[in-house]
């Protein structure tokens, strides 16, 4: 039988998951609930009990009965509170852990143009917030569902048997505290996202000033960007008062709403105890209602800030809902080692960003299985962007497919085990050498190290393959860096590599033994290398030539004899090699 889909954008799916522990909830729940019915029982018959004594009408034996049955009964309420609260965590965590794998996924698959248009540091840092009010407003009404709905019904049975002529009077006020707390919910929203806003801006001046804090001090800035960042940690601050004093200023006036019926009951229930009201009560029958209205006036008082944390979840689910979709992972897709592109064909391709111009000009080659195609050109010249067409970020004219398969059209996780890509600035994370070639894979490390010629210089490192990189490989050179991405690539090798100047902070000899390997390796595979320098050209199967977004396209012999341009710059280097060597 197939397996029902996780519904990941649908909030009851998060309740369906984890339904063995809401049983143990509701179970311990209500025992508590119920439980807290005997407190004012016990608390009427006691004082009962007080005044028959201080008559001569009872024995201190009686009161004892009573206060070991009060005992008894506030164990067993407080053992099903703990047992109700610590599951209630547990389902809430659960909830948020979830949440956040699907978040993450999410982003991860999110093309990074979309998240330099909205900002990488905001987008992560509501994202995040989001999560923990959603699963916040989920734990809040997976306890109140008890601790207020269950319990307030107990109470307002309970005091209707007393007097429900009474009963009905008092209660008029929990309604409107519930009203009021509906009116505040916009103020209270609006300072939770303006408080949001703010949490995201730090979180990128924060990553900025990190990022560029050598460009800063060369050029004399610190000051202006310190003087940038007080702004913004003042304007977060500010905001978190603000979200704060809504947040905390509000319960208690819902509270003091609820408690006027107070009024009611003092002023009727005493009529009651001496006679001339509605009922006729003994001083043990006013404290069991006076005892269980303040209760009830306590319960609701929480409803109504119940009512502001659901609002909240509300709406940070509403936000983060797309990026809640479940993704498609079809099993036929995880297979990616037995992927194979026989044919590339690229045809009359034509890109521009959303908000400037036309970067590449009806481009068109066709590339075979086991082929190296050299793509070069002057700076600027539109190559790097030629390769990050083949990622689908940002929408292309004409056609590329993979063996008659149209790029955008292919689903994400196809387009991922089809195309591998290299940029020219590696991403690497503060993780063990290891760890940033396999990436989970099992395979032999030492292989992929020696493919790009650095497996000497890791086993010099303190730990060997468990030396950590740092945070963006700060602890390696350049070309360290740029080797150890290499690796990860031909690691997790794809049927289309997109190789952005690998190269580029290698000496010739370095480069050379990368390159001889690098075509051992990838006889399968079709491989586009953009590169700025040229004299490993000569053994590649075809070059592009781009300038001005135009592709000339042809062997190394034909573009020497055809663009003086392609031909200038081979020389130019040659002869420079050559005046090196």
């Amino acid at each position: 039988m197939k397996k029902e889909r996780f519904q990941s954008d649908r909030v009851l799916a998060y309740f369906r998951l984890e339904w063995k522990v809401l049983v143990l909830i509701t179970l311990s729940g209500l025992i508590y609930n119920l439980g807290l019915l005997a407190g004012p029982w016990f608390e009427g018959k006691m004082t009962g009990c007080l005044v028959d004594i201080l008559n001569g009408n009872s024995e201190t034996a009686a009161m004892l009965s009573l206060v070991l049955g009060y005992v008894a009964a506030i164990a067993i309420v407080q053992v099903s509170r703990y047992v109700k609260r610590f599951y209630v965590r547990r389902f809430a965590n659960n909830v948020n852990r979830r949440m956040k794998q699907v978040l993450y996924r999410s982003l991860v698959t999110k093309s990074r143009a979309s998240l330099k248009e909205e900002g990488e540091g905001d987008v992560m840092t509501k994202a995040i917030l989001d999560v923990d009010d959603c699963a916040e407003g989920m734990r809040k009404f997976t306890t109140e569902i008890f601790d207020t709905g269950v319990a307030l019904a107990a109470y307002a049975l309970m005091l209707l048997c007393y007097d429900w002529r009474l009963a009905l009077l008092s209660m008029l006020f929990p309604p409107i505290s519930y009203i009021t707390a509906e009116k505040m919910k916009k103020m209270i929203q609006r300072t939770g996202a303006a408080y949001k806003k703010q949490s995201g801006l730090l979180s990128a001046a924060t990553l900025d000033r990190a990022q560029n804090a050598i460009t800063y001090r060369v050029f004399g800035c610190e000051k202006e960007r310190q003087e940038a960042y007080e702004a913004d940690l003042t304007a977060y601050e500010k905001s978190a008062i603000k979200a704060n004093i809504w947040n905390t200023a509000m319960p208690p006036v819902y509270r003091v709403i609820s408690m006027a019926g107070l009024l009611f009951i003092l002023c009727f229930g005493q009529k009651n105890v001496l006679g001339t009201g509605w009922k006729s009560w003994s001083i043990a029958a006013f404290t069991t209602f006076l005892a269980c209205f303040v209760k009830l006036s306590v319960k609701s008082s929480s409803a109504a800030k119940l009512f502001n944390a659901v609002h909240k979840a509300q709406v940070s689910w509403n936000r983060i809902k797309p990026l809640m979709a479940p993704k498609e992972e079809p099993e036929e897709d995880r297979s990616q080692e037995k992927k194979v592109c026989r044919e590339l064909k690229v045809e009359h391709v034509n890109f521009a960003y959303p908000d400037g111009k036309k970067i590449l000009d009806d481009i068109s080659f066709t590339a075979k299985k086991g082929e190296i195609i050299g793509i070069t050109g002057s700076v600027a010249c539109g190559k790097s962007t030629l390769g990050k067409v083949f990622l689908c970020e940002y929408p292309y004219e004409g056609s590329i497919s993979c063996d008659e398969k149209e790029l955008r059209a292919m689903r994400d996780t196809e387009r991922t085990g089809t195309i591998g890509y290299l940029g020219h600035d590696p991403e690497l994370f503060n993780d063990s050498v290891k760890n940033n070639i396999l990436m989970g894979e099992n395979k032999n490390v030492d292989d992929f190290l020696k493919a790009v010629c650095l497996d000497q210089e890791v086993a010099g490192m303190e730990d060997g393959t468990e030396t950590l990189v740092g945070n963006g490989g700060v602890r390696l050179s350049g070309g360290q860096g740029q080797r150890l991405a290499l690796a990860r690539t031909l690691c997790h090798k794809k049927p289309v590599l997109i190789l952005d100047d690998p190269f580029s902070a290698l000496d010739k000899t370095t480069e050379r033994q990368i390159f001889a390997n690098l075509k051992e390796l990838v006889r399968d595979n079709i491989v586009l290398l953009i590169s700025h320098r040229l004299y490993l050209f000569p053994e590649m199967d075809q070059i592009i030539w781009m300038e001005n977004g135009k592709a000339k396209v042809d062997t190394h012999e034909n573009l020497l004899r055809e663009v003086p341009e392609y031909r200038e710059l081979f020389e130019e280097q040659e002869e420079k090699g050559g005046r090196e060597s």
